[in-house]
Order: C-alpha cells, then structure tokens, then sequence
C-alpha cells in the first residue's frame, strides 16, 4: 500500500469574482506533484476557524496519515512562544498555529515522521518548545546574507553547511545551494532537536530529532527546486520511504 502523506494547508485569500474562491484552504501544489512521484499519496489537512476546535480536529485526522509534511507560509504568530509581534513582523495565521502546534504534539507522540519546510521548521520547533526571531534584520546582528531572496523562488541563492553523518548530510552531501525567502528564523531549538544546517552567517537551515527519525526540517523550499535540482527531490522520497516504514511496522 502506498503511503499516504498528510499537507497542512494555508488560506488562500482571492479577490476572484467567485465568492467560494476569497478564502481557499490550499497547499502548494509542488509539494502534491513531488509526493505523487516519490511514490506518495497526498492529502490536504484545513485548518478550523474556531481555535477551540484546533486539538480535536488534530486527534480526529491522526489516523488518515502515515506521514506528515509542514509547508510554508505565514509567520508564526509569536505568542505561541511567549513574545508580543515587533514591528517588523509580517502576516500571522493564528488559527493555523493553533491547529499545527496541535497536530505536530499529536503526530510526534504517534511516532509518525515530519517533513518541514521553511514555516513549517519554525512552527514545529515552536511546538516543541523553542523560539523564533520574530524578524532577523532587526534582531539578529549577526545577519549579514539576504534570507528573503529578490531573486524567483525557485532559483537557489546562497549556500549552506551541513553537519556530517546527519540525516540530511545523507540526503543532500556536506554543502547544498538553496533558495530562501524568510525573514523569521529559529533563535532556540527546542528540546530534542539538533542543528543540522546553517547559513554562512549562523541562521539556523536546518533541524532533526536527536533521538531518532521522525523529525527533519530546512529553512529552504525544495519543492521549488526538486525538477532542475535533483538532489533536493530526495526530501520526498524520504518522507515517503519513513512513512512506508512507519505504515509498515504499526500494520505487523
């Protein structure tokens, strides 16, 4: 049986004519078409409305998947790590925080594997108990690369380093190219997370599980990038492959 391979969705906000068009739930189709061809089945998970409802909806659609992939999107609403939002943040979804955090705790102690992109390493590390730089030009003096490329998001722009023997060092080697377009960052990793990957100027690229495989995320996009890049494909393939293994052992 093929995996199937939960994607959180964001809301799309259109000023199309057709009414039910001003406030889609969606996820990048990138990330469908490369689940689809590393083997996967995709679906979409929407966010509710009614923030009260965020950690029943999370337990209530546990049982769909066998892997979960965090996409990216808005910025992390910083009260979920105890900050009020400086000036220079941008957008914030806060019922979709609500849900994530809530899906993320409940498919962590289900032992199921997580692949996070760019948002998505940053709301799980929340979820975990770590915190953001709500904005890095303003609160990290060390920045000195541009994270939120002008170049298209597709086109990589600077490079990172990646720690040896890791899950991703497996995956992409000991250096990789990548595009960014971020301005929020991982200032502390939570608990049980390991700094896998950084930028040339210390932002934080990339995150994994320190005790075992269920959890890897990277600050970048390779969903953008996986068709003229190849080795950025392998993320989805090995999402697909834990998933596999994860269906795998609870169905024996």
């Amino acid at each position: 049986m093929q995996p199937i391979i939960a994607i959180t969705a964001d809301a799309l906000i259109d000023h199309s004519p057709v009414i039910n068009q001003h406030d889609a739930d969606m996820a990048p189709s990138a990330i469908k078409e490369a689940i689809l061809q590393a083997g996967g089945i995709p679906i979409i998970l929407p966010f509710p409305a009614d923030v009260s409802k965020a950690a029943a909806l999370a337990q209530a659609v546990l049982p769909l998947f066998d892997g979960l992939i965090l996409p990216g999107g808005p910025d992390v609403d910083p009260t979920f790590f105890g900050e009020e939002p400086i000036a220079a943040i941008g957008r914030t979804a806060y019922q979709k925080d609500a849900f994530e955090i809530a899906l993320i705790k409940a498919t962590k102690a289900a032992g199921k594997p997580v692949l996070a992109l760019c948002r998505g390493l940053q709301v799980y590390n929340v979820a975990l108990g770590g915190t953001l730089y709500q904005d890095l030009a303003t609160q990290d003096p060390d920045v000195r690369l541009k994270h939120a490329q002008a170049a298209p998001g597709n086109f990589p722009t600077h490079h990172v380093t990646v720690t040896a023997n890791s899950r991703l060092a497996a995956l992409v080697g000991a250096r990789s190219y990548v595009n960014s377009r971020h301005h929020q960052a991982v200032r502390q990793p939570a608990p049980g997370l390991t700094v896998t990957a950084a930028a040339a100027d210390g932002v934080v690229e990339a995150l994994e599980s320190s005790a075992d495989d269920s959890f890897l995320g990277v600050q970048w996009h390779p969903e953008n990038m996986w068709q003229a890049q190849t080795e950025q494909f392998s993320f989805f393939e090995d999402i697909v492959r834990r998933a596999q293994n994860f269906h795998n052992e609870v169905s024996v």
